[in-house]
């Protein structure tokens, strides 16, 4: 009799899909019904058990939380695209976030303050940001990395972005446009070539 071979490769790669499937299923859900939606409907829009969401996430507010660490490793990924510059990254960085915002405001109104990975990413990336822009004498006299960093961290926020976006009335890159104005106030204006 031959043992039988176990290949946990293909567990975890159909653990890894049946994750995707659930937070997919979660993503679509919440952002149509709000986070009040069942992990029952989710699981059957899954196609996977409650059993299996539960397995994979514990419970509804670890599904929650995980869906928004998702959300946000996407927008952190997004946010790595650099210009020449600190000003240029700083201005992609708003272009982008006003992008990743629109694509599903109502999840990102959903999944507020859910993520406490995310937000310690997103902190470090804008302090990075406020350090270069310091480095090369952009910030205004009397402003501080720690104040540039909390003005970036606004400036790139769903709340400022939703407020302003006003249901889609506005464009996205309307936004940008207006936020890149505000930005503009902590700031000195680039040198004269």
């Amino acid at each position: 009799m031959s043992a039988r071979r176990y290949s946990l490769g293909r567990r975890q790669a159909q653990a890894a899909r049946t994750r995707s499937a659930i937070l997919a299923a979660a993503r679509r859900l919440v952002a149509e019904l709000g986070p009040e939606s069942s992990l029952g409907k989710v699981a059957e829009h899954a196609g996977v058990s409650r059993i299996t969401v539960y397995n994979q996430f514990g419970s509804k507010a670890g599904l929650l939380e995980a869906l928004a660490a998702d959300v946000g490793r996407e927008l952190e990924g997004a946010a790595g695209a650099a210009g020449v510059g600190p000003s240029d990254d700083l201005a992609a960085r708003i272009e982008q976030a006003c992008a990743d915002w629109a694509t599903n405001p109502d999840l990102h109104r959903q999944l507020q303050g859910r993520s406490r990975e995310h937000a310690g990413g997103q902190a470090q990336v804008d302090r990075t940001l406020a350090e270069r822009l310091a480095a090369e004498d952009r910030l205004r006299p009397g402003c501080s990395i720690k104040e540039a960093e909390d003005v970036i961290g606004i400036l790139t926020s769903f709340p400022v972005f939703d407020r302003l976006h006003k249901g889609g009335r506005r464009s996205p890159s309307a936004v940008a446009e207006i936020l890149l104005r505000m930005a503009a106030v902590f700031m000195t204006p680039a040198p004269s070539v």
